[in-house]
């Protein structure tokens, strides 16, 4: 069988015949040139944009105008020439019959009942209920955007801008992933800053604490390895005997959210021994021996190891050695930071690392993410509203958008009132199966008059919507993008040319914009015109060509570059707080209503009803609800499972392979049983993800419970995601 190129990219048969012919991660030739000799391999330079701590340096291979293969930039030190599973399998998400093709209408919403439709009646739609529902309200308010990390290239913050550009809307505000670590940083160091993790190498004694970097951020582990090859010692501090877990020299089980309890008592061992430097904490810090006198009247070894369930001679151990070696590195990873204590937990730990003196050093650092590498102009975030509009009157009397919380989001969108949000615009986020309280979110989706998504798969919002609009890969548009972990910048070119009908945020926004001045002319100020990589070149301002050491962006489609800043973090010893001082007191903290001082805060209570906390990780084979969908991914991993201890499966009747319902007030799952002893008696785990065609999510028993912090930085506090208790029976 023959097909022609406009066959093979034209229609989802052919695109099914397609995948089953290829094999596209093969320098093989293609379908369409079957008949004639390859053309010659061309290489583009690219960056992974997903929501990862590695922001992968790639270099994909195209031929004859097909992506036939990705792998790592070797030009980038940390990737390193080498990608994760998932980078590897990015040709099977570009070529994916899966994938949205064209601009699609569901009637009605949730029937399956999908028509296609053309891009312009798809703009017409919208623009016309946005017109009518500013008419009918008097203003865009009954918009709400909600958009997070699904692509976090940055001139995806055209979503920002476009919907500034059509008046004050309502929006999203804050971040599920890790805000309680970043406000605890923010009030110890003045903002999120990390040692480059390409100087892990140069640590004696390496603490990875709630962070499973064998799956999360496989870059990081050489880097880990050669410090061990130089005779480091690897302590990894987990609630499971994660992959990570299993390489370190030493492994401890810790109960779930006691880590600042571990961290104090390691705290008290240190004082009571006089391994403190002295010098460097009183000369860097406020409040120091306040925090010191606190330790001395409330903190001891035997409680410390009571609340952990660690040993007290290892709290000793590992209090004597991470002291007494220098330098020593700790990575916090932001899974210990969701609980109701999170973010005072990192404060402790963060407190730890002032103590022996190893924030500020090479091969040291109480080490979590960074947003120094972000200084772009994100000119397509900055559109102004239109003349007349009217928007939501802040407590400081002025007027602009309408914030709701990011982490309630079905429960403060069907809040509003004045006026009710009637529109959602859903992108580079899927709340379906990601938010907490999932009933409450399918509430939400059944009570809006009209919701867009734009979206690469028929997820689980998708399958919630009216409209989905489908989005370009980062292979198929021009872009940049930095890392909240390393050091490097990279560019996107445009490998291929887009699939499909798919369209990039920026051309989507441009369209609406031509379409609703069209329809009422001055209604957006979103511009209409501009090509993709116009718009990139707009990103970059004269400080990040500095930052960089380049004059112009073209620079980075020779090699990605590294940011001109220490290996060290707070290396100059200029802190970011009010005082310019680490500040162990913070008085900002105290103003929010939280401890001045890292002290202990107790974990949430286990529910005489629901006795077993269900933990929900991510996963390997997926990132959040990406990847997991593809072929080779459901090869690998074919179906969810809950992993559970033997002893806690034989308590309730449960065998390997069983089918387990796992509930609690809010709601109910059914899973089948993985019996394992990498997770304690009374904890269960499942890896949070989409599966194609399956009703799998962890989140239908997740309540919206906050964590302790996330206001001061983010907006709004976190979810306290492993907080989450439940009651286990045989199905």
């Amino acid at each position: 069988m023959k097909l022609s190129r406009r066959q093979f990219l034209g229609g989802a048969a052919a695109t099914a015949v397609g995948a089953a012919l290829f094999d596209f991660n093969l320098l093989t030739p293609s379908v369409a040139a079957a008949d004639k000799a390859p053309g010659e391999v061309k290489t583009f330079r690219n960056v992974c944009p997903r929501n990862c701590y590695d922001t992968c340096a790639q270099i994909s291979y195209v031929q004859d105008g097909i992506m036939k293969k990705v792998e790592g930039d070797p030009k980038q030190t940390y990737t390193n020439g080498k990608l994760c599973l998932k980078g590897y399998t990015y040709t099977r998400r570009v070529y994916s019959p899966d994938r949205v093709k064209y601009p699609m209408k569901q009637t009605p919403r949730g029937s399956g009942n999908w028509t296609r439709i053309s891009w312009d009646e798809a703009m017409d739609t919208i623009a016309k209920k946005i017109l009518d529902l500013k008419k009918r309200y008097g203003s865009t308010l009954p918009i709400c955007l909600d958009k997070y990390s699904g692509n976090f290239g940055i001139t995806h913050y055209g979503i920002e801008g476009m919907m500034s550009s059509l008046g004050y809307t309502t929006r999203a505000l804050g971040t599920p992933c890790w805000p309680a670590g970043i406000d605890a940083q923010t009030y110890d160091f003045g903002t999120l800053y990390s040692n480059d993790p390409e100087d892990m190498v140069n640590a004696k004694y390496l603490i990875l604490w709630g962070q499973n970097a064998a799956w999360t951020s496989i870059h990081s582990f050489p880097f880990i390895n050669k410090a061990r090859e130089n005779g480091a010692k690897l302590v990894v501090i987990d609630p499971i005997l994660t992959s990570t877990a299993s390489k370190a020299d030493l492994y401890l089980q810790i109960k779930s959210s006691t880590d600042g309890a571990l961290a104090l008592g390691m705290a008290r061992y240190i004082l009571d021994n006089n391994w403190v430097d002295w010098d460097y904490a009183r000369a860097n810090s406020v409040g120091f021996d306040e925090w010191v006198d606190y330790l001395k009247k409330n903190i001891t070894l035997d409680w410390a190891s009571e609340k952990t369930g660690i040993p007290k001679e290892i709290i000793m151990e590992i209090a004597r050695e991470y002291a007494t070696t220098k330098p020593a590195s700790m990575w916090v990873g932001y899974g210990m930071q969701r609980h109701i204590n999170g973010g005072q937990n990192v404060r402790i730990i963060d407190a730890l690392g002032v103590m022996t003196g190893n924030v500020g050093k090479s091969g040291g650092g109480v080490n979590y993410g960074h947003l120094e590498t972000w200084g772009f102009a994100y000119n397509a975030m900055t559109n102004p509203a239109p003349k007349g509009s009217k928007g939501f009157i802040g407590k400081d009397g002025k007027e602009g958008d309408r914030n709701i919380n990011m982490n309630n989001f079905a429960h403060d969108v069907l809040a509003q009132n004045d006026p009710p949000v009637k529109m959602l615009w859903l992108a580079c986020r899927n709340p379906g199966s990601q938010d907490p309280d999932t009933h409450a979110i399918e509430k939400m989706f059944s009570e809006m008059e009209f919701v867009v998504t734009v979206d690469s798969f028929f997820n689980k919002t998708v399958e919630l919507s009216d409209i989905v609009l489908p989005a370009t890969t980062h292979f198929e548009d021009w872009d940049v993008m930095a890392s909240y972990w390393h050091y490097w910048v990279g560019i996107n070119q445009r490998a291929i040319d887009p699939m499909y009908e798919s369209k990039s945020d920026v051309e989507i926004a441009m369209l609406l914009s031509q379409k609703m001045n069209a329809l009422e002319p001055g209604s957006c100020t979103f511009p209409t015109a501009g090509s993709p990589e116009e718009w990139l070149a707009k990103e970059f301002n004269p400080a990040m060509y500095s930052f960089l050491g380049i004059s112009d962006y073209k620079e980075l489609i020779n090699a990605p570059r590294k940011a001109k800043m220490p290996a060290a973090s707070w290396s100059d010893g200029k802190f970011r707080t009010p005082s310019k001082k680490i500040e162990i007191h913070s008085e900002l903290a105290q103003k929010n209503g939280l401890p001045a001082l890292p002290i202990w805060v107790e974990d949430m209570k286990t529910p005489e009803k629901y006795p077993i906390r269900f933990m929900t990780p991510h996963p390997q084979h997926a990132l959040h609800s990406q990847f997991q969908n593809l072929d080779w991914m459901m090869t690998a991993n074919p179906e969810p499972k809950v992993e559970i201890h033997p002893v806690l499966a034989a308590k309730y009747g449960i065998s390997e392979g069983d089918k387990v319902k796992i509930f609690n007030d809010l709601g109910t799952l059914t899973l089948k049983a993985h019996l394992t002893r990498t997770t304690s008696p009374d904890v269960i785990v499942a890896y949070e993800s989409w599966y194609k065609g399956s009703n799998f999510n962890v989140n239908y028993t997740l309540k919206a419970t906050p964590s302790d912090m996330g206001k001061q930085a983010t907006g709004n506090d976190g979810v306290a995601f492993h907080d989450n208790f439940v009651m286990i029976e045989k199905a």
